[in-house]
């Protein structure tokens, strides 16, 4: 069975339209998409109403609970009081142009989905607003996927694509303390494995082009996807709806845009 993955779409409906397609040719039998369906982009409402169309699968991401819920994640999450300013605009943008049907269908996505042994879920396991970045420290990457009971954990939120593969072998853990009496536990796991798949809407890989994985549950290979798509027309969709330019710029470089903060105290440390 060939399950197809998908995260941030992030209203760019020009590249969930151009990954769709590829998913096509690569007959997969299942869609999975792992949330942040609007924001930053000019399409939201035909983003969402693609996917309830499709029924495709869908967790939650950050930007689809904020849109909901109202800006109610970390406050010091924007590198600059400029890029807060920014990410504001288009929540506000972004929340008035929803059609009531879309977000009462971004109100009921769950945080988890799983099948089998795999698990998906947008930023990690305990929270959307987390990155689980390549070279996070590896004991933690491994007890992310452990918390799941599952054998691959499926992410998005960094927009970067990657395939990490977590061999424990044993493990052995000692404790002692003053009036704690000595512990020694033993554990073996699995390999484990994180597969992020990156950003079909707004990559961050250093190309323009949109991502996605295809996972093939009987040989268990992950093929990480790379779909080329007019990025032109959305970022040309930007300007004209008065989203912030420094959008389309970094959606046709692949690059995320960060200015140095004004204030360091206001760099989210999490």
């Amino acid at each position: 069975m060939k399950i197809a993955v998908m995260s941030c779409i992030h209203s760019n409906y020009e590249a969930l339209d151009a990954v769709l397609l590829d998913i096509d040719q690569q007959k997969a039998d299942q869609i999975y998409c792992l949330g942040d369906l609007v924001g930053y982009g000019p399409y939201p409402n035909a983003v969402v109403t693609q996917i309830r169309s499709l029924d495709i699968s869908t967790c939650v991401g950050c930007w689809d609970e904020d849109i909901v819920e109202g800006l109610n994640s970390c406050d010091c999450s924007y590198p600059s009081l400029l890029a807060e300013k920014r990410g504001k605009l288009a929540h506000e943008w972004t929340h008035k142009e929803l059609h009531p049907e879309n977000q009462e269908f971004l109100a009921q996505l769950p945080h988890t989905l799983r099948q089998d042994n795999l698990v998906f879920v947008h930023g990690s396991p305990q929270s959307n607003h987390e990155y689980l970045l390549p070279e996070l420290d590896a004991f933690a990457a491994l007890e992310r996927v452990l918390s799941t009971d599952a054998d691959v954990l499926f992410c998005g939120h960094t927009h970067v694509p990657y395939i990490r593969t977590l061999d424990a072998g044993s493990l052995q853990v000692s404790v002692k303390g003053v009036g704690i009496e000595e512990k020694e536990i033993n554990f073996s796991a699995s390999v484990k494995r994180i597969v992020n798949v990156g950003s079909v809407g707004e990559p961050r890989h250093g190309r323009p082009n949109a991502t996605y994985a295809i996972y093939d549950t009987d040989t268990q290979e992950v093929n990480l996807r790379e779909v080329p798509y007019n990025y032109q027309k959305t970022c040309a969709a930007i300007i004209e709806q008065g989203l912030p330019p420094i959008f389309a710029w970094r959606l046709a470089q692949g690059l995320e845009y960060a200015e140095r903060a004004d204030d360091p105290t206001h760099v989210c440390i999490r």
